[in-house]
C-alpha cells in the first residue's frame, strides 16, 4: 500500500513533491517488519485514524523503539492532546505533543504546535525551529480545544457561509465569487474549497465540533447540511473523486432546491461588488449595511457572526488576537484575519454593529460579548495583540528562530506593517522605481518599487548605480523584495509604447541597456547575490542568472518567458545558458545540454520550484534553496559575507565559449519542424524558436567555433529586434498586457 501511494505522488495535482524523483528517498515500512527503524528517528507524527483506542495501542506498540531523544506528536485534530498524553506511558509525555500541518502541506504555510500540560518547553522550542527554518513553515503555539484554532475558526466561517446562503437562497456559485477574491480570500470561495478539501473530510471535522462542543451557543450550527450527507453517501466526495458541488469540472453546480445538478450561470450583482472594490473599510461595510440587495445582507451577516464567535471564543482558542489571524492567514489563504478586520472597521464600530444585532437577535447566537471587549479601543497596537487571559497585549515570539527573519509578518495595526520603510535600513539612495539601502553591516540592498517588481530604464540605472556604489563603499550587492514575487520581468509596456512612437532607437538603447546590467552584476568587483521567491520571469530570470549567488526559496517559479510574448531572451539568458551547456557538456557531448535549453526558452517552460530550475538550468549547480522565504536576506547575506571572507573574485569575461554553430541549430530546427507540423506551435513560435536556436548555436558557425559573451550577445539583441518590429509579436505584447494571458497567433 505505501509503495502504491509513493508511486502515485509525481502524478498528484497540485504537486506534492517539489523535486523530480524526490519520491525514491522516501523509506516504505509498515508494523509487522519494520518498527525497529523508529529507534533512527528525531521525529515521529503519528496520523492513524481518530480513534482513541487505536492511538492508545498504536502508542503501546511504538513504545519500545522511540529513541530516548525523540519527540513524538500527534498530527490529531478531533482528539485532545492532553487525552492522548493520557494514553503514554510517563517517558514520553514530557516529548509528547500535537502537531497540526494543514492541507496541502507543501503549499500551506500554517503549522500549529499543541503542547500538552506535560510537554517540555525545550521540546516545543526545538520543534518551532525545526519547522520554521528547516521545512520553511509558519507557526502557532495553540490551545488544546477541539479543531485548535484555524479549523475551529475557519469551519465555523465556512458553516456560518452555508447558513446564510441557504437562508437567502444565494446560488452557491454566487457565493464563491463573493466569498472569493473580493473578500480578500482564495478565489475558490466556500464550495469550491470543500471540494478540493473533500466533502467527508468537511464532514468529520464538523462531527468533531458538534460532538466535542455539546455546551457551545453555536453548537446548532455545528450540522454538516443534508445535501452534503446525502453526496457523501453516494460516493460524491468532491474533487478527488470528480463530482462533489461542483461537477463537469465546475461547469454544473448542486442547487438544493432542485435537487439536482444545474448550470452555474447565475452572477454576483455588480453594484454589490462595486462595493467591496472599494479601499476603506468603515465605508464598505456601512453600504454593506444600508444595501437591501440579498448578496449585501449575504455578506454584512456572514462577517457579523465570523467577527462575534471570534470575540467570544478568543480566549478559550488562542493565546491572543494575532494567533487566530496568523491561523486563518496561513491556513486558510485569507488576506486578512477576522481581528484585522474589526481592526480596520474600527474596534468599537465592530463592537456597536454586534451589540445592535444582538438586540435585534439577527445573530446565529444570542451570547453577549465578554467584558473585555468594552475595556479596549483597539485589538492589535504598536505594544502588540489583545490576549484576553493575560488581560494585556502580547509582542510577537521571542524565540531565537525569528531572528533569521529579516522582516517578520506582522497584522494590522502593528508597527511592521510598513513594506519598505526606514526599518529596513539606512537609504542611500532612492527614486520611484527603487531603494538602495544598508541595514549596518555595510551591505548593500537594492529593492524595486515597481509593480510586480517588473523592469524599466528607472530600474536598470539604478542597479547600475548600486553596482557601482556597492563596488566603492560596501562588501556586496544583494537584490531582495520584501514581499513576493522577485519579478514579472521587463517592463513590455515601455518598450512597446516606443516602437509605437516610432522611437526605435530608444528601444535598442534600453536592450543594450539591459545587457549591460546583467554583465555589470557578472562582472562587479564585489559580490552580487539574488535573493529570490515567487516567480522570477524574463529579465528578473536573467538578472539572478548573472549574479553570483542566487539565495530561492523553494517555492519560487523560474522562466525564460519571453517566447510567449513573440520574443526571445535578450538580457543575456540565451548567451548564459550557452555558457553553462559548454561548461556542463560532458564527454564533448555539448548538444544534450544545448537542446535541454532550446527546450526550456522555445516552449517558455517555468520551473516547479526552485530545486527544480536547477534541473532546467535556470539556477546553477552551487545556488543554495532554502524553505522559508521569510530568511532569504539573512541567508542572502551571509553567502556574500562568505563570499566576501574568502578572497572573492568576480569571474573573467571568457571569450572562448565553444558553440554547435550551424549543425546544432539544424538539430534543434528538426524537433520545431516535429511540432509545427503536429500543430502544437504556430508559425511565429517556429520563427521565433529558429531565432532561439541561431543564439544558443552561436549562428552560421562551423560546429565547435569559439564565440566569446559579446558575440552571442549581439545575437540575442539582434533577434530580439527583429521580433519587436513584427505585428504578430506586438499583438501578443498588447494581447498579454491587456488580459495577463499568451497568445498563441
Amino acid at each position: 500500500m505505501v509503495k502504491a501511494a509513493i508511486k502515485k505522488l509525481p502524478k498528484l495535482k497540485p504537486p506534492p513533491l517539489a523535486t523530480a524523483g524526490i519520491e525514491q528517498k522516501i523509506r516504505a515500512a509498515n508494523y509487522a517488519d519494520d518498527l525497529a527503524l523508529l529507534a533512527q528517528c528525531d521525529l515521529i507524527i503519528e496520523a492513524i485514524a481518530e480513534k482513541m483506542e487505536w492511538k492508545k495501542s498504536l502508542y503501546e506498540t511504538i513504545k519500545p523503539h522511540v529513541a530516548k531523544h525523540a519527540i513524538l506528536a500527534s498530527n490529531t485534530s478531533g482528539l485532545g492532546i492532553n487525552k492522548l498524553s493520557g494514553q503514554l506511558s510517563k517517558s514520553l509525555r514530557d516529548r509528547f505533543l500535537g502537531v497540526h500541518f494543514f492541507n496541502p502541506p507543501r503549499y500551506m504555510q500554517l503549522v500549529e504546535l499543541i503542547p500538552c500540560d506535560e510537554t517540555d518547553a525545550e521540546v516545543c522550542e526545538s520543534l518551532e525551529h525545526f519547522l520554521v527554518t528547516t521545512l520553511g513553515k509558519s507557526v502557532v503555539i495553540a490551545k488544546d480545544t477541539p479543531n485548535f484554532i484555524g479549523n475551529r475558526v475557519g469551519v465555523f466561517s465556512l458553516l456560518a457561509t452555508m447558513i446564510h446562503a441557504q437562508r437567502l437562497d444565494i446560488p452557491f456559485e454566487v457565493v464563491d465569487q463573493i466569498t472569493g477574491k473580493p473578500l480578500g480570500r482564495p478565489k475558490s470561495g466556500t464550495f469550491r474549497t470543500s471540494d478540493v478539501v473533500g466533502l467527508d473530510v468537511m464532514h468529520h471535522v464538523i462531527d468533531t465540533l458538534k460532538d466535542q462542543l455539546k455546551d457551545d451557543p453555536w453548537h446548532d450550527c455545528y450540522q454538516t447540511p443534508e445535501y452534503v450527507l446525502k453526496m457523501i453517501e453516494g460516493g460524491a466526495l468532491g474533487q478527488k473523486t470528480g463530482k462533489g458541488i461542483y461537477l463537469n469540472k465546475g461547469k454544473q453546480v448542486y442547487s438544493p432546491a432542485a435537487g439536482d445538478y444545474v448550470d452555474a450561470e447565475q452572477k454576483f450583482d455588480k453594484d454589490v461588488a462595486a462595493i467591496l472594490r472599494g479601499r476603506d473599510w468603515p465605508t464598505k461595510i456601512d453600504a454593506l449595511q444600508a444595501s437591501d440587495h440579498p448578496h449585501a445582507k449575504f455578506i454584512f451577516a456572514c462577517l457579523l457572526d465570523l467577527f462575534h464567535y471570534c470575540l467570544v471564543t478568543l480566549e478559550e482558542v488562542a493565546h491572543s488576537a494575532r494567533d487566530v489571524d496568523f491561523a486563518i492567514r496561513w491556513g486558510f489563504g485569507w488576506d486578512k484575519g477576522p481581528f484585522e478586520l474589526m481592526q480596520e472597521i474600527g474596534f468599537s464600530k465592530t463592537v456597536n454593529l454586534l451589540n445592535t444585532a444582538l438586540e435585534e437577535n439577527t445573530l446565529l447566537a444570542s451570547v453577549k460579548l465578554p467584558d473585555w471587549v468594552a475595556k479596549i479601543d483597539n485589538i492589535h497596537t504598536v505594544d502588540g495583540s489583545y490576549a484576553p487571559a493575560e488581560k494585556t497585549y502580547v509582542s510577537l515570539s521571542e524565540h531565537p528562530v525569528y531572528t533569521r527573519q529579516s522582516l517578520r509578518e506582522n497584522v494590522t495595526g502593528s508597527m511592521l506593517t510598513t513594506r519598505l520603510g526606514d526599518h529596513l535600513g539606512k537609504a542611500i539612495f532612492e527614486n520611484d522605481s527603487a531603494r538602495l539601502w544598508d541595514g549596518g553591516d555595510d551591505i548593500a540592498v537594492l529593492s524595486y518599487k515597481t509593480k510586480m517588481h517588473t523592469i524599466n530604464s528607472e530600474v536598470l540605472d539604478s542597479i547600475l548605480k548600486a553596482c557601482e556604489m556597492a563596488e566603492q563603499n560596501h562588501r556586496g550587492l544583494i537584490l531582495w523584495h520584501p514581499d513576493a514575487p522577485f519579478g514579472a520581468g521587463a517592463d513590455l509596456k515601455q518598450a512597446a509604447d516606443y516602437v509605437a512612437q516610432g522611437k526605435f532607437e530608444k528601444v535598442v538603447a534600453l536592450v543594450e541597456n539591459f545587457q549591460h546590467v546583467s554583465m555589470a552584476l557578472k562582472h562587479c568587483y564585489v559580490p552580487t547575490v539574488a535573493a529570490v521567491q515567487g516567480m522570477a520571469l524574463g529579465g528578473a530570470c536573467e538578472f539572478q542568472m548573472h549574479c553570483h549567488v542566487t539565495v530561492a526559496a523553494q517555492e519560487s517559479y523560474f522562466g525564460l518567458v519571453e517566447a510567449g510574448v513573440g520574443l526571445l531572451p535578450a538580457g543575456g539568458g540565451l548567451k548564459e545558458l550557452a555558457l553553462r551547456a559548454a561548461q556542463s557538456a560532458k564527454g564533448g557531448d555539448l548538444m544534450k545540454p544545448i537542446q535541454q535549453a532550446f527546450e526550456t526558452t522555445a516552449m517558455a517552460k517555468v520551473s516547479m520550484s526552485a530545486t527544480d530550475a536547477k534541473g532546467l538550468g535556470l539556477a546553477a549547480a552551487h545556488d543554495v534553496v532554502i524553505a522559508n522565504p521569510h530568511e532569504l536576506l539573512f541567508v542572502a547575506k551571509s553567502q556574500l559575507k562568505a563570499l566576501s571572507e574568502s578572497g572573492f573574485r568576480p569571474p573573467l569575461r571568457l571569450e572562448k565559449i565553444p558553440v554547435m554553430g550551424k549543425t546544432g541549430k539544424a538539430n534543434l530546427m528538426m524537433i520545431a519542424v516535429n511540432m509545427l507540423e503536429g500543430h502544437f506551435i504556430s508559425e511565429h513560435d517556429y520563427d521565433i524558436a529558429g531565432r532561439i536556436a541561431t543564439t544558443l548555436c552561436g549562428g552560421d558557425l562551423e560546429t565547435g567555433s569559439l564565440v566569446s559573451q559579446d558575440w552571442l550577445l549581439k545575437l540575442e539583441r539582434e533577434n530580439f529586434l527583429e521580433l519587436l518590429q513584427n505585428e504578430k509579436t506586438l499583438a501578443r505584447i498588447a494581447h498579454t498586457m491587456t488580459t495577463g494571458k499568451p497568445l498563441r497567433n
